[in-house]
C-alpha cells in the first residue's frame, strides 16, 4: 500500500482482517455467499474454506476464531437449499 511517498506494508492479521470484512460485506450486501464460478469472487470462497480447514484443525487463533465464527453463521444464512427437500 502506498502512502504518500511511503511504501506501508500490510501485516498477516491486517490482510486477514481486510478479506474478512470485505467476505462479510459481500454477504450482507448481495443475500448470497460467494461463488467459486465467479472470478471476482474466488479470493473470497478460498478465505471461507482455508479459514474452516484451520478452525477444524484447531489451528485457528483465539482473536480470528471468535470473528470467524459469527461469519460462518451469516454465511449459513445464505446456504443453498436443497429443491427437493
Amino acid at each position: 500500500m502506498l502512502t504518500g511517498n511511503k511504501l506501508t506494508v500490510m501485516t498477516q492479521d491486517e490482510r486477514w482482517l481486510v478479506r474478512y470484512i470485505e467476505v462479510k460485506s459481500f454477504i450482507e450486501t448481495n443475500h448470497r455467499n460467494p461463488s467459486k464460478y465467479y472470478d471476482e469472487e474466488k479470493l473470497m470462497v478460498h478465505f471461507l474454506k482455508r479459514n474452516r480447514k484451520l478452525m477444524n484443525a484447531g489451528e485457528l487463533a483465539e482473536p480470528r476464531l471468535g470473528m470467524f465464527k459469527e461469519l460462518l453463521a451469516l454465511s449459513e444464512r445464505y446456504r443453498r437449499k436443497n429443491q427437493y427437500q
